[in-house]
């Protein structure tokens, strides 16, 4: 078995380490001796997204959501469409997942359209949203807890057909009303930087295994020794519970 993934414009979107995400997935693909290829497609590359198993998109600046708006309308937009209504499994985190959105406004009003891949928008608030924050997943979603640390100044409504990624057990998340990030197909957003993945193997796994069974069919994946990730998850949230 292996798989292709894409990091998307990791030039743009790799703020706090969110390439710490693709080297997650790839140790724990090589590790179980699954194969996986890693490529880049930075701002301005028009390779497409074919052939891929599994994107990711990081986060990044306010800003550099609307420098990507003209990526996005170049034919990125519409990549990212195909891909996600094909079952290809994405992982976006905080811009990467305000960019699938239809739309976002800035604390001044302006709008930026995006690339339009789910019925989602993205307000800024009045306030930043930082600090450590968990969540737990839902169960479509392998019902892990997931420590994360979010920042962001957006405030992101989902549309009544879609469904958050997680509930949140301390933060803010989506709208500060008990939601976090998104899942749709096998698309995973969330507002979740860190990176998410090393300190969270469970959540990690239940995203490989969605790219792995729908290029293989039912796939079972062995046990790692997660001592390292599973301790660390663990101090922090019992920090978080104090």
């Amino acid at each position: 078995m292996e798989l292709r993934i894409c990091h998307l414009f990791p030039d743009m979107l790799d703020l706090y380490g969110d390439r710490g995400n693709m080297i997650c997935m790839k140790k724990r693909l090589e590790w179980r001796g699954i194969g996986c290829s890693a490529e880049k497609l930075n701002m301005g590359q028009r390779a497409g997204l074919s052939g891929y198993d599994l994107v990711f998109i990081g986060g990044g600046m306010e800003f550099d959501t609307k420098l990507l708006a003209q990526e996005l309308r170049s034919g990125m937009a519409a990549e990212l469409k195909a891909a996600v209504a094909d079952g290809v499994t994405v992982l976006s985190v905080c811009s990467g997942f305000q960019l699938l959105g239809a739309w976002c406004e800035d604390a001044q009003g302006q709008r930026t359209e995006l690339a339009g891949v789910v019925d989602m928008y993205t307000v800024a608030g009045k306030q930043r949203h930082t600090g450590n924050y968990k969540f737990i997943c839902g169960e479509e979603s392998g019902g892990s807890e997931v420590i994360g640390f979010e920042n962001h100044l957006g405030i992101s409504t989902l549309s009544e057909g879609l469904s958050p990624l997680g509930r949140t057990l301390c933060g803010f998340g989506n709208d500060g009303g008990g939601g976090e990030g998104l899942r749709y197909k096998n698309l995973f957003g969330t507002y979740s930087y860190g990176p998410l993945l090393p300190k969270n193997p469970a959540l990690c796994d239940h995203i490989l295994l969605t790219a792995l069974e729908r290029k293989y069919g039912k796939v079972s994946l062995a046990p790692l020794n997660d001592e390292a990730e599973l301790a660390a998850h663990a101090a922090m949230s019992a920090r978080l519970e104090k």
